[in-house]
């Protein structure tokens, strides 16, 4: 985890969304990815599928088997499709996102059996630290606008 928070620093560092994510198998990382989407002006360029789509192109498959997906925040619908899709087994994440989790804080699509796959689900490690990065950013943010609204007057 500490590593996809390093990768969420990348982000960052792109006035990106602080997000990072990683894919494991057998120890190794296969795939990396940062939230890019101001970046790249992509909606769906989320950290997760970036580290989906870099995984499967290094395993020349989509079927990500046996692979271990670790991410900062709770994954969006989205996110959850493209793990699902994948196949991914195992699914590990920092801190929840109340606002668009999928994972339990307003939808569970890890357990639902309506899906023709399910994803072992492990929260919360390190999530004081994820959570503190992703709040660090949106204080810097809101303050960036507030003296840019006092440099207006």
């Amino acid at each position: 985890m500490r590593l996809a928070m390093q990768e969420a620093v990348a982000a960052e560092a792109l006035a990106e969304v602080p997000i990072g994510a990683l894919v494991v198998k057998d120890g190794e990382i296969i795939g990396r990815g940062h939230n890019l989407r101001e970046t790249d002006q992509d909606p769906t360029a989320h950290a997760e599928l970036i580290a989906i789509r870099q995984a499967a192109e290094f395993l020349g498959s989509w079927r990500l088997i046996d692979c271990t997906l670790y991410v900062t925040l709770e994954p969006c619908v989205m996110c959850m499709g493209g793990i699902i899709l994948a196949r991914v087994p195992h699914l590990v994440f920092g801190c929840r996102d109340p606002k668009v989790g999928a994972v339990g804080s307003i939808y569970n699509f890890s357990t639902d059996d309506r899906f023709n796959h399910q994803v072992q689900v492990r929260e919360g490690v390190l999530q004081q630290e994820c959570s503190e990065q992703l709040s660090s950013f949106f204080r810097k943010i809101r303050e960036q606008k507030k003296q840019q609204k006092q440099n207006n007057k």
